[in-house]
């Protein structure tokens, strides 16, 4: 309940902005477009902008359409002009041909059946697990010394036995962890430890306190094995409303991680950005993706000889040893949204791949 007072409130805070730079029409739009199940606001909003993410700024100045997060399958959402603005309105299914022109209040909706900003199911198992946590943060919480029968590996059914746990804490249900992954970045300029994945591997129930304590596990992604560490699951709300927008100030980073990625990162994967909400990073928030500029040998400058003073072989051979290196401009591939923070970094998925991406590329604000 509150996240969505916190949205409505911020599109009324929103309203008051004034875009620095005009929206761009995606020239092959069509005229309307009626939503389908399985659309995502971000992929309609394509089809009517070149930019999607900055559909709130169209829709803010041109309130025709009511909260955006708030379209359903069958509305007809079509794109007119006001003078020289795009207006985008929605005609409501079984309301005819009414456009619908609410302005955004603070009350509470039904949104069963609205479609997403962007693929929930993609970014699901990231809104509230894993965790990112500090060196050592993970020595103090209960782990597991063994299980029945002294395997090595356990699974649902099976009870293990946890040291560390307290005797109010018979009946509680824990979420048990892996530490993983060290995040460093070099953005910097320097090597810099932000912290540490803790991979979520399953649930347990105290059946029994004692010195160790019996645990059963009720639910399991991976193989639990000894010296995984428990927690109570958080209470926090999951937040599936996403507002794109531009950081509040211009930032730079980079791109250290993507869950089960080798090599290229595509649409749709979630990445690791190593700014988070210490450097000002919000959920929402739009950056693009950035591969560093290739570096190519200029045969050209700075030759001293020309093709009337010598024969072809020499000049061809003097071109190649007497270039110069020159750095291309940066390339964007693509584009990111954040829906999750940390203190130190953030949880992004990829909108947008015009191009590989890959392990350190680098993100800017728009």
């Amino acid at each position: 309940m509150l996240h969505k007072i916190v949205f409505y409130l911020s599109l009324l805070v929103i309203s008051t902005a004034v875009s620095a730079q005009s929206v761009q029409v995606n020239p092959d739009h069509p005229d309307q477009y009626t939503v389908q199940e399985g659309d995502t606001l971000w992929d309609i909003s394509g089809m009517f902008l070149l930019q999607p993410w900055r559909w709130p700024e169209i829709w803010q100045v041109n309130p025709q359409i009511d909260n955006p997060h708030l379209i359903y399958p069958g509305d007809v959402i079509s794109l007119s002009y006001d003078g020289e603005s795009p207006v985008l309105t929605v005609s409501r299914a079984g309301m005819g041909s009414r456009t619908v022109k609410l302005s955004p209040t603070m009350r509470i909706e039904q949104t069963t059946r609205a479609i997403k900003t962007v693929p929930i199911d993609v970014i699901r198992p990231f809104l509230t697990r894993p965790l990112i946590v500090e060196e050592n943060e993970m020595d103090s919480w209960p782990y597991i010394v063994s299980s029945y029968e002294q395997h090595l590996v356990a699974s649902p059914g099976i009870e293990i036995y946890v040291q560390g746990l307290t005797p109010d804490s018979v009946g509680e249900k824990f979420s048990i962890y892996r530490l993983g992954t060290e995040y460093v970045s070099h953005s910097r300029g320097h090597r810099e430890v932000l912290g540490y994945e803790s991979i979520y591997i399953g649930d347990a129930e105290v059946k029994a306190f004692g010195n160790p304590s019996t645990v059963n596990i009720t639910h399991a992604v991976k193989e639990v094995v000894n010296g995984d560490r428990l927690i109570l699951p958080s209470d926090e709300e999951i937040y599936t409303s996403f507002i794109p927008s531009r950081s509040s100030s211009d930032i730079t980073g980079s791109i250290i991680s993507a869950e089960g990625v080798l090599t290229e990162i595509g649409q749709y994967q979630v990445v690791v950005l190593d700014r988070g909400s210490n450097d000002g990073v919000e959920v929402g928030n739009v950056f693009g993706v950035y591969q560093s500029g290739v570096v190519v040998e200029d045969k050209v400058r700075n030759t001293k000889k020309s093709y009337e003073d010598t024969d072809l072989i020499d000049y061809l051979g003097m071109m190649k040893s007497r270039g110069e290196s020159v750095t291309l401009p940066d390339y964007r591939a693509g584009v990111v949204m954040v829906f999750r923070t940390f203190d130190k970094v953030s949880y992004g998925l990829v909108m947008e791949a015009l191009g590989p991406i890959h392990l350190n590329d680098a993100i800017k604000s728009f």
